[in-house]
């Protein structure tokens, strides 16, 4: 397209995760989280990115079922059916 004069716009890539996005609370969610990371003997922050890192996991098994799932409802391929069929009686 540069040759028409026209050149593509430059896409801004974010390289943070978002996990290390800052995260933007309440007053009131901020003392909830504290306490509980009082309650764990934690630092608010190293609550907050467990907690982040927590919910990263959970994501990931969740798609990781979800691969699982759509695999096992796949039907089934040539060969097995050939095989199925040579296993039952006549």
């Amino acid at each position: 397209m540069e040759f028409l004069g026209i050149s593509p716009k430059p896409v801004p890539v974010l390289r943070t995760p978002m996990a290390k996005l800052q995260r933007t609370l309440t007053d009131g969610q901020r003392a909830y989280e504290a306490k509980r990371a009082a309650k764990a003997g934690m630092s608010l922050e190293k609550w907050l990115a467990e907690k982040d890192r927590q919910a990263a996991e959970a994501a990931k098994a969740e798609a990781r079922a979800r691969k699982t799932e759509a695999k096992a409802t796949k039907p089934p391929g040539f060969f097995k059916r050939l095989l199925e069929k040579a296993h039952k009686p006549l």
